[in-house]
């Protein structure tokens, strides 16, 4: 088994705990080059709001795309938007990665910004 397949393994039953909870989730996802972030609905059939670094308004404000910065401003950049929907609290759906890095970056941000999980 390689590293994404146990990468994929992990997400697969991290998404089942929280299907089972029917909880709304924080889902990432990681690049070298960009973090990406959405917050989708307990059904998982609606994302209700994403953010990544990769978009217009952030893109300018960071020099790359692939720091702890750009992860945090992510963060704070998601808690915004779901504050704005009435969203408070959601499941942290790390997509297997560690809890490590631009991870944590990304999730302590959210949690400043007003999410909780």
């Amino acid at each position: 088994m390689n590293t994404k397949q146990s990468r994929i393994r992990r997400a697969r039953k991290t998404r089942a705990k929280i299907a089972a909870v029917k909880a709304i989730r924080l889902a990432i996802h990681r690049t070298n080059s960009h973090i990406y972030a959405q917050i989708i609905s307990a059904d998982g059939g609606t994302v209700m709001a994403s953010a990544s670094s990769n978009d217009k308004d952030l893109r300018g404000q960071l020099a790359n795309g692939g720091t702890t910065a750009a992860a945090a401003a992510v963060g704070k950049r998601l808690a915004e938007k779901a504050k704005g929907l009435g969203i408070e609290k959601v499941a942290f759906d790390r997509a297997g990665f560690k809890f490590h890095g631009r991870v944590k970056a990304l999730a302590e941000a959210a949690r400043e910004g007003g999410l909780a999980f």
